[in-house]
């Protein structure tokens, strides 16, 4: 049995590899690189979960405003770091993800591929902070402004892609019906 520290069960040879990466990283005497991050909970990403679907909707009001076929449901959530460059690499990312099934029932089909559209919802839900109490606290989500902004600037990133973009409205009371395919359901985050 090896020698372990302080009657854990972390081997002290495993702590101090740790602790020589992080001195060869960030040698004594310079700082370390800090991200404003708000309740220091960690650093706070943009989030997508994409959900594979046969169809999906989204109605406001008894109306739907959003309707497609095969393709993605992607409920948007924006992070107070969130930039544009940010939605730039997601965008890429979520275009080029090969999630639906080619010849031999692998995923290796992007949406662009099987000609899928999009339905983009936006949902600052996705960064409920339930750590402490039962009611869930949303403070880690953008403010509703920049949220917005980044939001209809995906929208408008995805339509430059020349595919069928179909989306919610902004901070509306949303009813969202789908079929998830498989079931598959991914989640992105940068």
């Amino acid at each position: 049995m090896g020698t372990f520290l302080f009657g854990t069960s972390v081997p002290f040879g495993t702590l101090i590899n740790i602790y020589i990466i992080i001195i060869k990283r960030y040698p004594l005497g310079t700082d370390v690189p800090k991200r404003n991050v708000p309740n220091g909970v960690g650093e706070i990403y943009m989030k997508l979960v994409i959900q594979r679907v046969k169809h999906a909707s989204v109605e406001v009001d008894n109306k739907i405003v959003g309707k497609i076929g095969q393709g993605f449901l992607v409920l948007l959530g924006v992070g107070p770091e969130d930039t544009k460059e940010t939605v730039d690499f997601l965008v890429q990312k979520l275009l080029k993800l090969r999630i639906f099934e080619d010849e031999n029932e692998k995923m290796n089909l992007s949406l662009k591929d099987v000609k899928g559209e999009l339905l983009i919802v936006s949902q600052f839900t996705l960064y409920a902070d339930c750590s402490s109490g039962n009611r869930p606290s949303f403070t880690n989500a953008a403010k509703p402004d920049k949220a917005n902004e980044l939001y209809e600037y995906f929208i408008e990133k995805c339509k430059e892609e020349n595919i069928v973009v179909e989306h919610g409205i902004f901070g509306a009371d949303m009813k969202v019906e789908l079929l998830n395919d498989g079931p598959v359901t991914i989640l992105l985050e940068k």
